[in-house]
């Protein structure tokens, strides 16, 4: 049984923002609703601190001005309600983002997919959020609009601990937009659940590669999900391929870097210990696969 709230619906942007910043701090948007929804009807939430329970929710799921997939000044721009499935359909993904398309393929099913936003799930703050990897190797920022005006923020700075993001509640996740990745560079994403359709990661990872004159790594961006507070970089494993070739050598050594800088616990989906060996597994085989794919090309 869903609790009582108020729910407010703007007809413009301008009028959500001015909604935001009246109700707040006990306000929010609302668009797929595939998370807050469940929220809202996850009993009490003294017993669950993650439970999000807003006295008042601002429909912003028909505003035009969240819905854009543009290329803009050489970046990509996705407005931040733009639906999972909409991200599937889009050429620029697909040209542009081919790791974020590979996550929106996964991305629980049909249904949920239809109405679940990339706004959301990254404004949401789940470890888990499928989105949240494949952003991070592109190298996406978020753009935050209030009343007061509009800021943007890397993603990496975005996520502060188990749902809780650098939003405020006066702001409203409006677009994420991420540099076109330079020509030649490979990536892809992956992500180990339970079953194959309609689960929570137990790990997912997603890299990125740009490839110099050489041939050797300019650019390495690796992101790992489920396995820490927020979705995080690996930063020494990226560290240890810049400017390398990726060869089986290097590859095993970023692999096993990544494994080490993760923060996982033990829940009912699977282990530390187990995802630990997940994310070396992971990691090496989309490396090896970005090495094949640029040996192919």
């Amino acid at each position: 049984m869903l609790p009582e709230f108020d729910l407010l619906m703007p007809e413009t942007l301008p009028e959500a923002l001015e909604m935001l910043v009246e109700a707040a701090p006990d306000v929010a948007p609302l668009a797929g609703g595939t998370n807050l929804i469940v929220d809202l009807r996850g009993g009490d939430p003294k017993l669950s601190k993650s439970l999000h329970r807003p006295g008042v929710l601002v429909d912003v799921a028909s505003l035009d001005e969240l819905r854009p997939i543009r290329r803009e000044n050489g970046h990509v721009v996705v407005g931040g309600g733009v639906t999972i499935a909409e991200l599937l359909e889009a050429p620029l993904i697909a040209e542009y983002a081919p790791p974020l398309k590979q996550a929106a393929a996964v991305f629980a099913n049909p249904l949920v997919r239809n109405r679940a936003t990339v706004g959301g799930n990254l404004a949401d703050g789940s470890p888990a959020a499928d989105t949240a990897p494949p952003l991070l190797v592109l190298g996406a920022e978020v753009e935050l609009a209030s009343r007061e005006g509009t800021r943007h923020v890397g993603l990496d700075e975005f996520f502060v601990h188990v749902r809780q993001t650098v939003r405020r509640p006066d702001e409203l996740l409006t677009a994420i937009r991420w540099p076109a990745p330079a020509s030649g560079s490979v990536g892809a994403f992956r992500k180990l659940a339970l079953r194959k359709a309609d689960a929570i990661s137990v790990v997912s990872a997603a890299v990125m590669v740009e490839p110099g004159e050489d041939g050797r790594c300019e650019q390495v961006r690796i992101a790992l999900g489920a396995v820490a507070p927020t979705p995080i970089r690996a930063g020494e494993a990226e560290e240890a391929l810049r400017g390398e070739a990726l060869t089986p050598e290097t590859i095993a050594q970023a692999a096993r870097l990544a494994a080490e800088s993760i923060r996982p616990i033990d829940d009912i989906r699977g282990s530390a210990d187990y995802r630990r060996r997940v994310v070396e597994v992971l990691v090496r085989r989309l490396l090896s696969e970005s090495a094949n794919q640029r040996v192919s090309e």
